[in-house]
């Protein structure tokens, strides 16, 4: 049996973005009949929300969309992450700079989400936290245009020998 892909999602906080991503990956993977290849994750660059469930938004729009994600709980990134996903997906740059500063990966390996969303012209996923609830719909709309397509790249160059 082939070993998971490893993926984690990596916002901030880990309390907006990356659970959702996380949890629409998820269900992505359900649908897609994939699940049993993938390990999914999330985390933050930061401790600021250690510990805590995801933004009521965050939880909210999931639920709308028949996800629940509300048993999650924000975690910081850590260098093991680093060295044991195959896949460190970023929301937006800052995120990616910071993940960058743990030291040397390959480059294949750090992924921006939004480089998945078709016809986009950015690379950042726009963090709703303290915003209303139309900025957590278009963060959904988002990740969820865009999951498809890192699925099937990850897929594609996933499994380190």
């Amino acid at each position: 049996m082939k070993p998971a892909i490893r993926v984690v999602f990596v916002c901030l906080g880990n309390i907006c973005r990356s659970p959702l991503a996380e949890g629409i990956c998820l269900e992505h993977l359900d649908r897609m009949g994939l699940r049993a290849e993938f390990e999914v994750d999330s985390a933050g660059t930061s401790r600021w929300h250690a510990g805590e469930p995801p933004d009521p938004g965050s939880i909210e729009v999931a639920r709308r969309h028949g996800i629940d994600i509300s048993h999650q709980r924000a975690r910081a990134l850590e260098q093991e992450d680093v060295d044991q996903f195959d896949f460190l997906v970023a929301m937006d740059r800052s995120n990616a700079g910071k993940i960058e500063q743990f030291g040397t990966l390959e480059l294949q390996r750090l992924l921006l989400v939004r480089s998945f969303d078709p016809g986009s012209d950015t690379f950042d996923v726009p963090d709703p936290y303290g915003g209303g609830t139309d900025g957590f719909q278009e963060v959904w709309d988002i990740l969820d245009r865009a999951m498809p397509h890192l699925i099937t790249h990850m897929l594609h160059h996933g499994r380190r020998l």
